[in-house]
């Protein structure tokens, strides 16, 4: 059984016992956080989609911690101007372990 979810403005495959890393959301370790917008539960018997929900359902999880991602640079450069900006950013996230999906 799996579901698809979205948080932070994308969407994600998460079945129990995954652990995925999604946008920051704000929430100390190791308390249970629960996702309520679901797209859409699969099963092996039924699969329900969403319009664009599904109503009632939900996935519970538990937050693992945050962290950074890797620096990416950006580097901007205009030829004959003499003009170069470096520039460095790290996006963080927070990493995420599916304990339940409760749905209909």
């Amino acid at each position: 059984m799996y579901a698809i979810i979205e948080t932070g403005g994308k969407q994600y495959k998460v079945k129990a016992g995954d652990e995925i890393i999604v946008e920051l959301l704000g929430v100390e370790a190791g308390e249970k956080f629960t996702f309520d917008r679901v797209l859409g539960i699969y099963d092996e018997d039924n699969t329900v989609f969403g319009k664009p929900l599904v109503a009632g359902a939900s996935v519970s999880a538990e937050i693992i911690g945050d962290g950074k991602a890797k620096k990416v640079i950006i580097y901007k450069h205009k030829s004959k101007k003499g003009f170069h900006k470096k520039k460095g950013h790290r996006q963080p996230f927070t990493r995420v372990k599916i304990e339940k999906i409760n749905g209909k």
